[in-house]
C-alpha cells in the first residue's frame, strides 16, 4: 500500500518552518529559476535576431521616427511600471490546516 503524501511540489507544508526545508527542494527551486532565466534570455536573443534580419523597423522609423521614439519610450515605461507593481504586491499567506 502506498504511503499518503500530504502535499506535493516544491513548497514545504504550512506546518513546517523554513528552517526545516530539505536541500533537495532548495536545489530544485534554484535549478528551475536558473533554467527559466536562461530560456528567457535565449528566447529574447532569438526574437531580437529575427527582428534585425527582417528589417521591418527601418521602414517604420524612416517615415515616423518621432512617433516611433515616443511609442518605444512609453512601451518601456509601461513595462517598468508593471514590473514595479508586481514586486510591490503583498505575498500570499499560507493557511494552516488543522487536522
Amino acid at each position: 500500500m502506498r504511503k499518503h503524501v500530504p502535499s506535493v511540489g516544491f513548497m514545504s507544508p504550512a506546518s513546517r518552518t523554513s528552517d526545516d526545508d530539505r536541500p533537495g527542494a532548495i536545489f530544485a527551486q534554484l535549478a528551475a529559476s536558473i533554467g527559466l532565466a536562461v530560456c528567457t534570455l535565449v528566447a529574447a536573443t532569438i526574437v531580437s535576431i529575427g527582428m534585425a534580419r527582417a528589417d521591418v523597423a527601418t521602414s517604420v522609423i524612416d517615415n515616423e521616427s518621432g512617433l516611433f521614439a515616443i511609442a518605444l519610450l512609453l512601451g518601456l515605461l509601461f513595462i517598468g511600471l508593471s514590473g514595479l507593481t508586481a514586486l510591490s504586491l503583498p505575498h500570499p499567506r499560507h493557511k494552516k490546516s488543522h487536522g
